[in-house]
């Protein structure tokens, strides 16, 4: 093969004077031994992971999981909504209790598209688009943690950990895109932030992805604490630095005290030009507002499951504990200075993880970026270390690099992009292939009241159906127009008071019947074994309509 490639020491230190990007690697592309027809072909690491997953999401084990949430329900159901009034959600609809009142539909454009897939595709569809948006997120993860400065087996074990802690989020929901965003928005800025690269244009990229990210996900609020995190670094390195180090610091890639001043001030204009770009959405300022309020409300933190913190007695979370320690080990190994901005993400997505479930994902693939380069960098270093073990690490580095020269060399990209075309085509298709049914995309009627809903439909039932908040988005999938809800998962709607009345009937705490009262409920659907349909069943004026395994269903008396 006709390359250079770096020894282990040289290749080590380069990364660290580089900022733990990975440097330059001269290859020649027209070498016999890499045909065109082989860079075309064959896949690259990262082509077999998205393969992987895309398969594993759509035809495998973890498809049923897509539609575990019954918010994608609602969501459907707002973007129809939209496609037949050609106009945006200012208003609810879906909720007896709610319809009227002024609701943030803060991830309409998600809705969109989601309802045309639907619309197309069905459910399948919807499972497809999904498993893409997941498979191409870990794809990435992947090939920027290569291009950062990670050797392919550390990485590959951080990232099957960041897969794994992501499962607990894995739904057919916006957040998915939140994640694409995410870490397309870490990279830009990461990149960025090396003067020498000359890739500091690529920041203005990061209005443009505001623009999207704001109306598809309240997690851009991320892309402005990501910022804020590299104007603190930069500040940091800025006044910290010393004297001494300067000449050293002009000579890296960061640069000296007036590059760094210079790449702070371009910084805050991109900042100032994100922040406007934010507000292009269809309620201005008033949505940053109504996500502030909606997140600082301390009751609904500490009552919504997903922003609670981690219960690490289950594998996702058990998979960010076994991150999080490799980041402690990584932190105490590391041979070179810890750039600040790395080290205030590092604390930044640690805090995050652990404050809350629903920030897994992130807080880990922020982990994998960054920690995966520093533990490869400390690995390749080696020093102190028996002559046994350095030959063990010294060719498992050689490998790692040629491995790496090659992933960079294969571009064709050939098989994921087969893969789309033929899953799209299974999708359009009813998700057959010829007379073979191989994609059923359903709710899960082991999950979900998929009977019960069945009931209420077949009797023609228009009663506000009161049931638990994790059933409502798939009542508004199955019902709406004819039915509505009482409560869905849109705990920001609904507020802090109603919520409050909610868990008092699901509690069965005193007063449970009043609300009902007020609320003019006439139906209820509960889980089979729950305190409120076990004081139902001794509860004069409500008979049961139909019960099964899952759910059973209560219907006021005449």
């Amino acid at each position: 093969m006709d390359s250079k490639v770096p020894s282990a020491e040289h290749g080590a230190e380069g990364t660290a004077q580089a900022g733990l990007k990975r440097p330059p690697v001269e290859v020649s592309v027209g070498s016999a031994s890499t045909p065109a027809w082989f860079r075309f072909l064959a896949p690259s690491v990262a082509d077999l992971i998205f393969l992987i997953l895309l398969i594993a999401l759509t035809y495998g084990a973890l498809a049923p999981k897509l539609l575990g949430d019954a918010g994608t329900g609602w969501h459907i159901r707002d973007g129809q909504r939209i496609l037949a009034t050609h106009s945006l959600p200012r208003t609810d609809s879906f909720s007896s209790t709610m319809s009227g009142h002024p609701w943030y539909a803060w991830e309409w454009l998600f809705d969109l598209a989601i309802a045309g897939i639907h619309h197309w595709m069905g459910l399948n569809g919807v499972v497809f688009f999904t498993a893409l948006a997941i498979a191409a997120v870990f794809a990435l993860l992947f090939r920027f943690t290569v291009e950062l400065g990670g050797s392919l087996p550390v990485t590959v074990v951080l990232l099957v950990l960041s897969i794994g802690a992501s499962t607990i989020h894995l739904f057919a929901r916006p957040h998915v895109l939140s994640w694409l965003l995410a870490l397309i928005w870490f990279r830009v800025l990461d990149s960025s932030e090396s003067a020498a690269t000359g890739k500091g244009h690529r920041l203005f990229w990061l209005p443009v992805l505001m623009l999207l990210w704001a109306n598809v996900h309240g997690g851009f609020l991320q892309g402005f604490a990501l910022l804020g995190l590299y104007l603190a670094g930069g500040a940091i390195e800025r006044f910290v630095s010393r004297p001494s180090v300067e000449t050293q610091l002009a000579a890296s890639p960061a640069g000296g005290r007036q590059t760094i001043a210079n790449r702070l001030k371009h910084l805050l204009m991109i900042t100032a030009l994100a922040l406007l770009a934010s507000l292009v959405n269809p309620y201005g300022y008033k949505l940053h507002v109504h996500v502030y309020q909606y997140l600082t409300n301390r009751f609904l933190m500490n009552h919504i499951d997903e922003f609670l913190s981690p219960n690490f007695h289950g594998v996702a979370q058990q998979c960010f504990a076994v991150l999080l320690l490799i980041t402690i080990l990584a932190l105490a190994s590391a041979r070179t200075r810890l750039r600040p901005t790395h080290l205030l993400v590092i604390l930044f997505a640690a805090y995050s993880g652990l404050y809350a479930s629903r920030n897994l994902p992130t807080s880990s693939i922020l982990l994998t970026l960054i920690v995966a380069p520093i533990l490869s960098q400390t690995i390749a270093a080696g020093g102190g270390r028996p002559a046994w073990m350095q030959r063990c690490l010294s060719r498992m580095h050689s490998f790692s690099e040629r491995m790496d020269n090659m992933e960079f060399r294969l571009r064709g990209h050939l098989w994921p992009v087969a893969l789309t075309v033929f899953g799209f085509a299974v999708c359009l298709h009813q998700g057959r292939l010829g007379s073979r049914q191989i994609m059923d995309a359903q709710f899960d009627a082991k999950r979900f009241p998929v009977q019960a809903v069945n009931v209420i439909a077949q009797r023609g039932l228009r009663a506000p159906v009161f049931a638990p908040d994790y059933w409502g988005g798939y009542l508004i999938y199955r019902l709406y127009p004819q039915t509505q809800v009482v409560v869905d998962d849109r705990h920001d709607l609904y507020g802090e008071q109603f919520l409050k009345d909610y868990l008092r009937v699901t509690h069965v705490a005193p007063g449970w019947d009043r609300v009902l009262d007020e609320k003019h409920v006439a139906l209820v659907l509960t889980p089979t074994e729950s305190s409120l349909a076990n004081i139902l069943r001794e509860t004069a004026g409500w008979q049961i309509t139909y019960e099964d395994k899952v759910a059973v269903l209560f219907e006021r008396s005449k």
